[in-house]
């Protein structure tokens, strides 16, 4: 599903070099639940960009259900993320003028659905992740759980392969985080592979399987 090989990320900053991967190989298989660990700074986040298509490899390969992503042209990659791919960040990034279901319509406007599937489908997820009766609620009118049970809406309405969460529970207390995780754990159960980058020991204990990384590399964990 997901297979890194040798993949080096290295940034230049003035006259230096930061290398933010280093000598990265890992391989997730179709349906798999993986945690991503590390200290602040390990490259972490930088490694789930390079997954996502939001960033490419400096050097190596990088191959999404069998197919080499990290040399396609940019529009390639934007269908990919469109597609294929689904996002789930700590801070949600929802508009805030917009309805929950307005905000779960989002990518099928981008996508080019007509409108009223684009309703449709976007009700049908709201239902999935139990805010039917929030639909019309901005998210200043939703608790922070709720908020990001939006984001995993609109993350997964256009039916991804893969979704990647980074720090998902991140701004939630701890009963809020549980109904999150347990949210996309039971995705993940019906077949969808999911990649959680976690500072929280007991969030990547839920993970069939823990990456560790420290300074650029995989340092635990099988890859």
């Amino acid at each position: 599903m997901i297979q890194l090989e040798d993949v080096w990320r290295i940034f230049r900053v003035g006259e230096g070099e930061v290398h933010a991967l280093k000598r990265v190989s890992l391989t997730i298989k179709r349906g798999e639940h993986v945690a991503l660990v590390g200290p602040s700074g390990s490259g972490k986040s930088t490694l789930l960009h390079i997954v996502g298509c939001l960033d490419r490899p400096t050097k190596g390969r990088y191959l999404l259900e069998g197919r080499e992503v990290g040399t396609l042209s940019e529009e390639e990659r934007s269908l990919i993320r469109r597609h294929r791919i689904g996002f789930v960040f700590q801070f949600f990034h929802l508009l805030p003028r917009l309805s929950a279901l307005a905000n779960v319509e989002l990518p099928m406007l981008f996508a080019g659905t007509p409108p009223e599937e684009r309703r449709e489908r976007a009700a049908q997820t709201l239902k999935a992740v139990g805010l039917s009766h929030r639909a019309t609620h901005r998210p200043d009118q939703l608790s922070g759980g709720e908020r990001q049970r939006v984001a995993i809406a609109r993350a997964v309405v256009m039916d991804p392969a893969v979704l990647l969460a980074d720090e998902p529970t991140g701004n939630l207390d701890r009963a809020s985080a549980g109904e999150v995780m347990e949210l996309i754990e039971r995705m993940n159960a019906r077949g969808l592979t999911l990649v959680v980058v976690t500072h929280d020991p007991a969030i990547a204990e839920r993970a069939k399987r823990v990456i560790r990384m420290d300074d650029g590399e995989l340092v635990g964990g099988s890859a």
